[in-house]
């Protein structure tokens, strides 16, 4: 399976990139000439990474019968000081709300993302140092 993006340049550093299921607003940081009007590049690739193990995780823990009754990621990216500037660092956060959790489970299922599943960590694995956080609020 290939994927194919299409990026339409608006007007200054603002672009339009139509992908299959929808479109995404780019634009650049307001110091090199941005106004806001879309994501950033680079943390569109943290989003990326986000979106692929949540759905992994997601997917994963139905299977398993493991409800939760919330469920976050929050992923940060540390960027190299010389240019080209890179993501040396990344944590990956998992956040599971809810009480008795299934915690067996949960770790299980974010393992499976993390070393098997996600493509998108594999390839951030590539060029960063990728860590892994899981943490449970009770609620």
């Amino acid at each position: 399976m290939n994927h194919k993006i299409e990026n339409k340049w608006i007007a200054d550093m603002h672009f339009n990139i139509t992908q299959t299921g929808g479109e995404i607003s780019i634009d650049a940081d307001e110091a090199f000439g941005g106004q806001g009007l879309g994501v950033l590049p680079k943390p569109m690739m943290l989003s990326a990474l986000a979106g692929c193990t949540s759905m992994d995780v997601v997917s994963m823990l139905k299977k398993m019968r493991a409800e939760v009754a919330g469920f976050e990621v929050h992923v940060t990216g540390e960027l190299s000081d010389e240019h080209p500037k890179v993501y040396t660092k990344v944590l990956v956060e998992y956040l599971f709300y809810g009480t008795d959790f299934q915690k067996d489970k949960i770790e299980k299922a974010v393992d499976l993302s993390a070393t098997r599943y996600c493509g998108v960590m594999e390839m951030f694995r590539k060029f960063a140092e990728v860590s892994i956080e899981i943490k449970y609020i009770e609620q």
